[in-house]
């Protein structure tokens, strides 16, 4: 059964638009449930418009980031939010730049069922074009299960954190020096003057966040002054049970409200999740909107925040910043 199944898989890779059969592939480095969640991520039939699917808005040759400020879904529907990168995802926590979603499982089946991303206007709908794709019903059997899908989209994932940074080897070998002196430097203003650490943890995930919510006073301004109305349209789109991430990706406006669309409570007005820092010199534009279009421009926001916030301005040196920089691209993975 598991060879048949693998022969499946392969089968099913290899007659994806962008795949062709005239290529010797790779050993399968991925159990069989994340084989075919690749097969159903790269699968532009599962899009509305048969020509969109997951890798649409993250591409692998950027980390799994599309490049674009905001992402652009089925049909060319443009949404409100920055496309992350998918290297280094956690299984349970926060999931998306609010946090809507706890687990990566229930996360990866909300792109299905948004008309601004695969296009269909329910998860129902999607699940119903995949049951109808025979080499899926080969696999799942005849009645294929929204916890079927997300098992495999989630395993697929979850397999895409393999190789080590110059960091995490460096680290690894407890010798620091082999990052460059520039970047040691670097280290060493992100760990202390920077501030960096206090919000990107330095943790055995490396993933360099702390999986909190906080102000970074991009995009919210815009719609400072106008929040009681803006709040009266979030109230009436949940009453008529208007899924959030459909509010988020369609309302602009909404979408700057950050956490607070999820909780409500006044302190989360404006709060955005922590972003990982793994590649996140290969990950441009920046922030949940994309406002922010250079690493350059982002530490540059980012000590200007930082020092508004704990009352301390912090000032680094043209060539402090170029460490720091140089110590940010120690992060990226082959």
């Amino acid at each position: 059964m598991a060879t048949t199944k693998l022969t499946l898989l392969l089968a099913i890779v290899l007659v994806l638009p962008g795949c062709t059969g005239g290529e010797t592939p790779s050993p399968p480095q991925k159990d069989g449930l994340a084989e075919i969640g690749e097969a159903l991520f790269n699968d532009v039939r599962l899009g509305a418009d048969g020509r969109t699917n997951c890798a649409t808005c993250h591409l692998s040759e950027f980390a799994f980031t599309d490049t674009r400020a905001v992402s652009v879904g089925a049909f060319g529907r443009k949404g409100t939010r920055n496309a992350p990168s998918l290297v280094g995802l956690i299984e349970r926590g926060p999931q998306f730049w609010d946090g809507r979603e706890g687990a990566l499982s229930e996360a990866v089946m909300q792109p299905l069922g948004n008309p601004l991303e695969m296009g269909h206007d329910t998860v129902a709908a999607a699940m119903e074009r995949i049951a109808s794709l025979p080499e899926y019903r080969a696999f799942f059997g005849a009645e294929i299960k929204e916890r079927d899908v997300s098992g495999a989209l989630t395993s697929y994932l979850m397999s895409l954190d393999a190789a080590p940074s110059p960091f995490e080897r460096a680290r690894e070998a407890g010798d620091y020096t082999l990052l460059g002196a520039r970047a040691k430097r670097g280290l060493e203003l992100f760990q202390g003057k920077a501030q960096c650490a206090s919000c990107h943890l330095m943790d055995a995930s490396s993933s360099f966040s702390d999986q909190q919510f906080h102000h970074a006073s991009v995009g919210f301004e815009r719609i400072a002054g106008n929040i009681r109305p803006l709040l009266a349209r979030l109230e009436q789109a949940r009453h008529s049970g208007q899924p959030l991430g459909r509010m988020v990706l369609a309302d602009v406006d909404i979408a700057e409200l950050g956490r607070f669309a999820v909780t409500s409570d006044p302190k989360d007005m404006g709060a955005f999740r922590t972003p990982s820092l793994r590649n996140v010199a290969r990950t441009a534009p920046y922030m949940h909107d994309g406002s922010i279009q250079s690493l350059e421009a982002a530490i540059e926001h980012e000590l200007y925040y930082r020092g508004l916030t704990s009352g301390r301005p912090i000032s680094l040196t043209v060539e402090e910043r170029s460490d720091l920089a140089a110590f940010l691209s120690t992060l990226s993975t082959p």
